[in-house]
């Protein structure tokens, strides 16, 4: 959530507004400043909406129905989980400060040190003083809390807590450099050229920004690696230490198939949502930047989604060990070897479009040699309404060694008469 709090919060024991940052007091009644009663109001982003080019949506058929125009958003992403094709997007590469949403890389990394062993669901966490001094949203942690890594997961996705990500990143990296490295190395090993951290945490920054492109990126990796995630993002509400927060994530309350992911929130980035749901086993992934407010931002996954689940589906356009053609060639034996592919092939297209689907096989067999199972002698190509969905390597289905000579005289004098 966002880096800073300005939304309407309950006050006990007091609260000061620092900078547009909601700083609780020092002290044990500080601790208690609760996260319920927050309101969309509307909150201008210092950074202008850009009037950029239309939104697209690059699989679409002539007559089908223009992709959601947001004009109120800066950019956004809808893109499939599964394939990771973009369905519609508008203004998909435009550097926008993250806010909050620089804490799903945090927790990218934080799940590969627990897979990795480096780190433990239950490892207690020790809270310095700079973790418990960080401002903007807080899971209200202190370095007297008892803490562990599993609490702080919840802390920073579902309270979106800064207190919590500092202490996680410390716990990971040592310092909140070093994870800041990590971060920025990771981002580029994941190929998000347009993304630059600065910070853990996601507090503004001119030289920390995203792209809502990247974003959905991220997120599908995170996914497709780290699903566990989505046990945590769904929940509504976290309590630790007897304080309750209410999820910064609005979509949750609207959308029952919406299990997460993160928000984010400063005056300059506005109100940024990276949402994921899951309708008849189909998951989407919708990133919107820039909006007024929650209400806009949240109407904006929404439309989003259903613009999604209407007009596309995924269809499995080949299937791993099934014949789609057969490499026919004298010089081998068997002379005959059907061809498929490694791996079933996924194609997010138009539900209008699954009705023409087409597949053809390009053979390139290695001349004169022996043919393993597995051993790529082609590509399969499939397409749908003339554009191609798909291209990858065809296979061998079986082995083949080269004819013998007796085999292959007797083939010539076969095909001569």
């Amino acid at each position: 959530m966002p880096g800073c709090r300005t939304a309407i919060v309950v006050l006990l024991g007091g609260l000061c507004l620092v900078g547009g940052l909601a700083v609780p007091p020092a002290g044990a009644a500080g601790r208690h400043v609760a996260a319920a009663g927050r309101k969309a109001h509307k909150v201008v982003p210092a950074t202008p909406v850009p009037a950029g080019p239309p939104p697209v949506a690059p699989l679409a058929l002539p007559g089908m129905p223009p992709p959601p125009a947001l004009a109120d958003e800066a950019s956004y992403v809808l893109m499939d989980a599964t394939t990771g094709t973009v369905i519609a997007a508008k203004a998909p590469d435009l550097r926008w400060p993250p806010a909050s949403l620089a804490k799903l890389m945090a927790a990218y990394l934080i799940y590969q040190q627990i897979a990795h062993g480096s780190l433990k669901m239950d490892q207690v966490v020790p809270v310095s003083v700079t973790a418990w001094r960080t401002g903007g949203s807080r899971m209200f942690i202190s370095p007297t809390t008892t803490v562990t890594v599993d609490q702080l997961l919840h802390g920073l996705i579902i309270d979106s807590g800064n207190d919590a990500t500092v202490a996680l990143a410390q716990a990971a990296a040592g310092t909140r450099g070093a994870f800041v490295q990590m971060m920025n190395a990771a981002a580029a090993k994941l190929g998000l050229a347009g993304t630059h951290y600065t910070n853990v945490t996601g507090l503004p920054d001119p030289d920390m920004y995203s792209t809502a492109m990247d974003v959905a990126r991220l997120s599908r990796a995170l996914l497709a690696q780290y699903p566990q995630i989505l046990k945590i993002s769904v929940h509504k509400h976290y309590t630790f230490d007897k304080i309750r927060q209410r999820s910064w994530n609005p979509v949750l309350f609207h959308d029952p198939t919406v299990d997460g992911l993160k928000t984010g929130r400063t005056t300059a980035a506005g109100h940024c949502i990276d949402a994921t749901a899951l309708r008849d086993g189909h998951r989407l992934i919708a990133v919107v930047l820039g909006g007024p407010n929650w209400s806009a931002s949240t109407k904006g996954i929404e439309a989003l989604l259903d613009y999604g689940y209407q007009f596309y589906t995924n269809a499995t356009i080949a299937e791993a060990g099934r014949p789609v053609g057969t490499l026919t060639d004298a010089k081998y034996e068997p002379e005959t070897v059907p061809v498929g592919v490694a791996h079933d092939v996924v194609a997010t297209l138009p539900i209008a479009a699954a009705k023409t689907l087409s597949t053809t096989v390009a053979l390139d067999p290695p001349a004169g040699r022996a043919i393993a199972r597995g051993a790529v002698v082609g590509q399969v190509t499939v397409s749908a309404n003339g554009k191609t969905l798909a291209t990858v390597p065809a296979v061998a289905l079986a082995p083949t060694q080269p004819a013998g000579f007796l085999t292959l005289m007797m083939r010539r004098a076969r095909n001569m008469f």
